[in-house]
């Protein structure tokens, strides 16, 4: 469970980033050296139902 941090309201979560009329993914990775970039997971948003704050976040580090 999020809460927002304007108005500590509980936030509708597991939304996803997409690229407009594709299928292409955002992926965040962490560069551990120059050979090998590991991916740490798919971003996820989560909104306010109250005042509309988005909130990005990466369920399992």
């Amino acid at each position: 469970m999020r809460l927002c941090v304007r108005c500590q309201e509980v936030m509708d979560e597991n939304y996803s980033l997409k690229v407009d009329g594709t299928r292409y993914e955002i992926v965040v990775h962490k560069e551990i050296d120059k050979k090998f970039k590991g991916r740490v997971g798919n971003p996820k948003i989560a909104i306010c139902p109250k005042c509309g704050e988005i909130s990005i976040y990466i369920d399992h580090i």
